[in-house]
């Protein structure tokens, strides 16, 4: 999954955007399909292994909601329910991932099938969680929006501990996030830093940072994604829609494409020369020449196609002779000009 010659990753983040409705959780799997998502992700939330009554809201945006923990609860499927979404995915081709919020949902999410684990970044903490997840062999996505180095590095080295696949990947917890705190030096940091394939988590709304994240070497993008930036939730205004995702897709797999196929600067060049005889431009005569007329500057211009002495050669073509009578217009070869014979003088 996280190869350094494969394709980028590509996550589709539906997170919490289908609010509750099994439906449309499912309707989301096939939309990450068409768009060419390589892999689709949920949140799994059980509410009374994760939360309680006191934590506040990040965004006060639920008016059927009495509380965080309520909107958590309201955010909820069963095993039977994660499965059915679990095998959807695999039907449609896609990796199912979904990040779990505690070591409940992370035991519900190995029945389900979850293929990786992708570690929400305020989840770095959460110590007792990770060792369980580790247990599992599956690779790990490790996001980083909410941590300094010393919770990335001690989640790494766990996960390095076990030999274990995994990605960092930079984030920003800002929902949206603006371009000035996306963090694009970061990848070469944390690839330098943990010695492995890195990615990033992006919560702008745009697809630019995506594009530019691959031509730096981003081996993962993930993005969220909505039906409409109309729709309900605290995600939307940090979401692609699918028309942009697909749009983002099709960027990314033609920036692979031309990293994969580097020019050769002279080979291009040959390989053009048919069309470079159309482009460029040769000599000729801008007004009637007699034969035996030394040329100079003001005798010559250059005109397409390129189907005699060539524009370039000019200095060469200066102060030789014209062999023959040429009309205004008339392009000029090498066997219509010679060097004018220079005579000795012989002592007397």
């Amino acid at each position: 999954m996280l190869l350094a010659n494969d394709p980028c990753l590509i996550i589709a983040e539906v997170g919490n955007s289908h609010d509750g409705s099994l439906g449309t959780a499912h309707a989301y799997i096939d939309a990450a399909a068409r768009a060419g998502a390589d892999a689709v992700k949920f949140q799994t939330h059980i509410a009374a292994a994760e939360s309680s009554a006191a934590e506040p809201w990040r965004v006060r945006f639920s008016p059927q909601d009495a509380t965080r923990y309520d909107y958590w609860k309201r955010m909820e499927f069963s095993e039977e329910q994660w499965t059915g979404l679990a095998r959807h995915a695999s039907e449609c081709g896609l990796l199912f991932l979904s990040s779990p919020f505690s070591i409940e949902a992370g035991r519900l999410l190995l029945r389900a099938g979850v293929g990786a684990w992708k570690i929400a970044s305020g989840e770095l903490t959460n110590i007792p969680m990770i060792e369980y997840l580790a247990e599992s062999g599956l690779p790990f996505l490790i996001s980083t929006g909410m941590s300094g180095w010393e919770d990335i590095d001690r989640v790494v080295a766990m996960v390095r501990a076990r030999r274990l696949q995994y990605a960092v990947l930079q984030c920003t917890s800002a929902y949206p996030c603006p371009p000035e705190r996306i963090g694009l030096n970061l990848l070469a940091e944390y690839r330098e830093r943990f010695q492995c394939p890195v990615g990033l988590s992006d919560h702008s709304g745009k697809i630019y940072p995506s594009l530019a994240a691959v031509t730096l070497g981003a081996k993962v993008l993930e993005v969220h994604i909505t039906f409409s930036h109309e729709c309900f939730g605290p995600d939307t205004p940090a979401s692609l829609t699918m028309q942009e995702f697909r749009q983002l897709v099709d960027g990314v797999r033609f920036i692979e494409c031309m990293q994969a196929n580097p020019v050769d600067k002279e080979a291009a060049a040959s390989a053009m020369a048919p069309m470079r005889a159309l482009f460029t431009k040769s000599l000729v005569a801008v007004s009637d020449l007699n034969a035996g007329t030394v040329l100079c500057r003001e005798h010559l211009g250059a005109r397409k196609p390129g189907m005699g002495i060539p524009a370039a050669d000019l200095p060469e073509v200066l102060g030789q002779v014209l062999l023959r009578t040429v009309r205004a217009g008339e392009f000029l070869g090498q066997e219509d000009i010679a060097r004018p014979v220079v005579l000795l003088a012989t002592a007397s």
